[in-house]
């Protein structure tokens, strides 16, 4: 039995959807070609969220971080022989030209003892204020590692000599007034070590938190505006550093870190690293251009939409500082999530051009 030839037809791939059923539809030629969109009613992004860029948003969250415990390095060993090493270089260097300077005249000698006294005051107060600032964020990733270890019973502790410690540290602060009254009032009814540390985070962290969202959601706003209305990359770059770099140090100063130039480097190292091992990074690119291939350049236009990816970066960057610099981990209150970011940074772009 010879089987008959299929006779051809016309498929209006045009017209169909992945999965639909080949066979035609008579009225539905003219109806179905979606009508353009126009791209100044921007106004649909905040009304009309998609489920895909949803999707992708919520990859681009940064998972909290983990206590680390950082033991011998041979790299701080050999960074801190070659500061010893240039540092006698320098001395020499400065004894030989004091001598020089006695032997041509005595002034110039004496001159030249007074100026390196007065640079030697100062470098020793610098240093003291770079041995503050890291002894400090220190501390604070001390405490870090024992209310984990009590909150997840693998090292119990005393949690009163925990909170004494905190509260040390935000002491004397006229924000933190009225969470300090309520904690100091209900703090006597609590003996459990894990409760006192969630009380703690409820009345003096959630203060402390809330501030942390607005300075991030500023900072991303900011960035997303200027790389919008920038005409030219080499400004992005350096204003997105200097935005970031920035809003690193703001978020150690507000969770009590106060970091100096050295702290700094070591809360800035953190931060990346927690990045770069999460994922996020590497991430980064691929997922951005999905973002903009599914919705936000087409619904807003290709800048606006560069500048709320970049704001967005931002914020992922905001997210991660503030797990390396609040004392505590997220246990009691919501932790910030990228998606809340998105909708203010679309729905400000949006309202700006309206």
């Amino acid at each position: 039995m010879t089987k008959q030839p299929r006779k051809p037809r016309i498929v209006h791939l045009k017209e169909k959807q992945p999965g639909a059923s080949l066979k035609t539809d008579k009225n539905s030629g003219a109806n179905s070609a979606r009508s353009p969109r126009s791209q100044s009613d921007l106004s649909r992004i905040t009304r009309q969220p998609d489920a895909k860029i949803d999707q992708l948003i919520d990859q681009l969250e940064v998972p909290p971080s983990k206590p680390v415990n950082e033991g011998f390095s041979w790299v701080k060993l050999m960074l801190g022989a070659l500061a010893g090493l240039l540092s006698l270089g320098l001395w020499l260097a400065v004894d030989q030209l004091i001598n020089d300077l006695f032997e041509r005249q005595a002034w110039l000698g004496w001159g030249a003892v007074v100026l390196s006294g007065l640079a030697a005051l100062a470098a020793f107060a610098i240093a003291l204020r770079e041995i503050w600032g890291m002894s400090r964020l220190n501390t604070i990733g001390r405490i870090r590692d024992k209310a984990h270890d009590i909150h997840s019973g693998e090292r119990p502790g005393n949690g009163n000599n925990l909170v004494r410690e905190l509260e040390s540290i935000y002491s004397g602060r006229a924000d933190l007034a009225s969470s300090r009254a309520s904690f100091t009032q209900q703090k006597t009814e609590i003996f459990d070590n894990e409760d006192l540390i969630l009380l703690f985070e409820k009345t003096y962290m959630k203060t402390l938190d809330d501030e942390a969202r607005k300075l991030v959601m500023q900072s991303a706003r900011r960035v997303s505006v200027v790389t919008a209305i920038s005409p030219r990359a080499l400004v992005d770059i350096a204003y997105v550093l200097m935005e970031n770099t920035r809003l690193i140090r703001r978020i150690a100063q507000l969770y009590g870190g106060r970091p100096g130039a050295l702290g700094f480097w070591k809360l800035t190292r953190n931060v990346l690293g927690h990045l770069a091992v999460t994922g996020t990074i590497a991430a980064g690119d691929s997922l951005i251009q999905q973002i903009v291939g599914h919705g936000i350049a087409a619904r807003l236009s290709a800048k606006l939409g560069e500048g709320v990816v970049n704001g967005l970066l931002t914020a992922r960057i905001g997210l991660s500082a503030i797990d390396q610099a609040r004392p505590l981990q997220f246990y009691s209150e919501p932790r910030p999530g990228i998606s809340e970011y998105f909708t203010e940074l679309s729905g400000s772009l949006t309202n700006s051009q309206k």
